[in-house]
Order: C-alpha cells, then sequence, then structure tokens
C-alpha cells in the first residue's frame, strides 16, 4: 500500500438549506478551486449627517461580498465516457443548471402562484427560497444571497452541448441585519464573526517603536 503525504484537497462551494426546517437540500462543490476570491466591505456608518458623537458608531455589520470565478470542464469525463454517460449526452448542462436554479424560482413555486391568483387570491408572498451558505474552508462558512451571475459557455460538443464553461458569481453576505438573530442564518452569521474576531486575536501585537514613533502626542 502506498502511503501519500500530500493534503486531501478540500472544494469551495454553496450549500442549499431549507430555510425553515434547516435541512441540507444540496450541496454544491465547486470542480476547482477558484484563483482568486475578492472581498470587500462595506461600513455601516452613522451617515454624513450624523452627530459628531456618533462619528465612531457603527449600526451593524459591515455589508460584505464575494466576487469569484470558477471553471466547469468535461474533458476528463468526455476522455473516458464509459465512466460518465452524463457528460457524454448532454457535457456540462446539469452543472450549469444547478448553479442556475440558485436564481430562479422553483417551475412548480410559480404555478402554484399563478394557481392562487387564478383563485381569486389578491395578496400573494413570494415563496421564500433556500438558504444559500457559501463554504471556503471551515473557517468561512456564511450565509450568502447571489447578486451577480454570468455563464460563458467556451466550448462545446458536436451536439453543442457545453463542455467548458467559466461562471462568474456576486454574493452579498446576509447578517443579522437582513435575517435577525433568530433565523438560522443569522445564528450562522454570528459564528461567522466571532470566527473572524478569533482570527484578528491571533495576529502579531506592535509596539509604538515599529511605527517610528515613542507615543502619541
Amino acid at each position: 500500500m502506498t502511503l501519500s503525504s500530500s493534503p486531501r484537497l478540500i472544494k469551495a462551494g454553496l450549500v442549499l438549506v431549507d430555510p425553515g426546517s434547516a435541512q441540507v437540500r444540496r450541496v454544491i462543490a465547486l470542480q476547482y478551486n477558484p484563483e482568486k476570491l475578492r472581498r470587500s466591505l462595506q461600513v455601516q456608518g452613522m451617515g454624513d449627517g450624523a452627530e459628531r458623537s456618533d462619528a465612531l458608531r457603527l449600526k451593524g455589520p459591515a455589508v460584505e461580498t464575494f466576487q469569484l470565478e470558477a471553471e466547469i470542464d468535461a474533458s476528463d469525463q468526455l476522455e473516458f465516457p464509459e465512466r460518465d454517460r452524463t457528460a457524454s449526452e448532454v457535457g456540462i448542462a446539469p452543472q450549469l443548471a444547478v448553479l442556475e436554479a440558485l436564481v430562479n424560482p422553483r417551475a412548480a413555486d410559480l404555478l402554484a402562484s399563478q394557481a392562487q391568483a387564478a383563485s381569486g387570491i389578491l395578496e400573494i408572498a413570494p415563496l421564500e427560497s433556500d438558504l444559500a451558505l457559501f463554504v471556503w474552508g471551515a473557517q468561512r462558512i456564511v450565509p450568502v444571497r447571489v447578486t451577480d451571475f454570468s455563464i460563458s459557455e467556451e466550448a462545446f460538443d458536436p451536439q453543442l452541448n457545453p463542455i467548458n464553461a467559466t461562471v462568474t458569481l456576486g454574493l452579498r453576505v446576509l447578517s443579522v441585519a437582513d435575517l435577525g438573530f433568530e433565523h438560522k442564518g443569522g445564528g450562522l452569521f454570528m459564528a461567522y464573526l466571532q470566527s473572524r474576531e478569533k482570527l484578528a486575536g491571533k495576529a502579531a501585537t506592535f509596539g509604538f517603536d515599529a511605527l517610528g514613533i515613542g507615543g502619541l502626542p
């Protein structure tokens, strides 16, 4: 038996959770981990017209967003079609369809809403979609909403099924300001925020000499 010292490669992805029961509905693992993950945080201050006493106050968690590109490719599967009949028949269309479902309501839900409208119900609230969790390792599990989604299909088989594509995803973190503390997603956000605070506590600290000063004036 050959032992490998190489660490097991974990994958980034998304977990879809029922917002009511917290039951996991689907785990989406990206085929290849993106080479870059762009993050931005928009500070939630008191605004330009705030009192001077409020200048240092934060009214809520920063609005954090993620931007990433993921490649989906069927080359390996097509090399051995007997091992993966789906790839040889429809390419990577199923993987793309799973991601597209993140930004579309279910057809059954639309038909149910239409049936309610036809029966005379005047106020029909949009049905709540699955709670999406962005997972980038054990230290980053956070509820998100997809804000941007685009697909560049870049290669096709003879039947015009896509066999290579680049997917661009924009994600906005959902905090307790969006979901509340009692929501499953709110609890996950608080766990994420606390994990970031613990990581900050592990950072090195410095004295004034590192800044070239002896102290504050």
